[in-house]
């Protein structure tokens, strides 16, 4: 409506209260709070996913489509179907290898973990010089894997030069071939490869520990449990997801082990005879050693699905069930 300025001239009022907003609105207007928090979260997500994609996922899937093709890095690739698959399944070197990929998985997991659960249920009550012996513990998994192979590979030597036989001599026990038996190198090298791994675990289940709160121990203590109660009925439980990651994570370490057994057995990759050749290292020869690129692809897809199933499988037995 009109109305009467100062002057006497007559102006418009504008329509609309002071609160009323323009037609049309801005972005805040036209959509709700949980929208636009959705569009935030994936702005910032956009990137790392695009990024994620193109470097695994990309490549997982043409690894596949590259399995069934025949491809020695010098001619363009050939479509075979499934032929490499069949060839595979029928090599009686493969059944060796995936035996060998699963020992490393069936022992080293367990041991390493309850390993290092211990050192760190332990350590966590130690008090004077922690800091320190918690640092000695870590060390190894800093070190790198080829120069700590090569110092394991001369503790395994013969005497006078390998320390362990050299130790077993002086009191007078018969020494070990270790890396040199089909039967003795593969446990030697999962020592190796727990010893490695040993003090990450110990630190993640420091952690889990720390993270308990201490009233939970107070009142078990006042309702008078035990030490061996406690650790069954609060500390176990409540330190089920820090377990759950390491379970994992030792598997899929364990499954995809390399370094130790290609630097250890340097004469003779996954020997003696093979017994110590995982999947990783067929993998490895067959692309670079025979360049047979559709056949490590093969060999590649089935250990991807391997660590698929095998990580989809523990987390469902280890799920919380409510």
């Amino acid at each position: 409506m009109p109305v009467q300025s100062e002057t006497g001239a007559a102006t418009s009022r504008p329509h609309g209260g002071p609160h009323e907003r323009p037609e049309g609105g801005g972005f805040s207007d036209r959509f709700s709070m949980h929208t636009k928090r959705l569009i935030w979260v994936w702005t910032f997500l956009a990137l790392p996913v695009l990024f994620y994609s193109v470097i695994r996922f990309y490549p997982t899937l043409d690894a596949f489509r590259l399995s069934l093709t025949d491809w020695n890095l010098m001619k363009p690739p050939k479509f075979i179907g499934f032929e490499n698959y069949r060839k595979m399944f029928a090599d009686p070197a493969f059944w060796q290898v995936f035996k060998n990929t699963f020992a490393y998985l069936i022992f080293g997991t367990p041991i390493s973990l309850v390993l290092s659960f211990t050192i760190a249920f332990f350590l966590d009550r130690v008090r004077f010089g922690h800091g320190f012996i918690r640092a000695l513990y870590f060390l190894p998994f800093l070190t790198t894997a080829a120069a700590m192979a090569w110092v394991w590979r001369w503790f395994y030597q013969p005497a006078p030069i390998g320390v362990i036989n050299d130790l077993l001599a002086q009191f007078g026990l018969q020494q070990q071939p270790f890396l040199r038996s089909t039967t003795q190198a593969l446990p030697s090298i999962m020592v190796t490869a727990i010893w490695a791994g040993l003090g990450f675990q110990v630190i993640i289940f420091m952690a889990g520990l720390r993270a308990i709160p201490t009233t939970f121990y107070e009142a078990a203590r006042i309702d008078g449990l035990g030490e061996w109660a406690i650790l069954r009925k609060i500390t176990l439980p409540l330190l089920k997801p820090t377990t759950v990651f390491l379970v994992v994570l030792s598997s899929i370490g364990f499954l995809r082990i390399f370094d130790q057994v290609y630097n250890m057995t340097a004469n003779d990759p996954g020997g003696p005879l093979g017994s110590t050749k995982p999947l990783v290292l067929m993998i490895y020869q067959s692309a670079f050693s025979s360049y047979q690129m559709g056949y490590a692809a093969a060999q590649t897809g089935v250990l991807f699905l391997i660590l698929l199933v095998i990580s989809l499988l523990q987390l469902w037995i280890l799920r919380d069930k409510k």
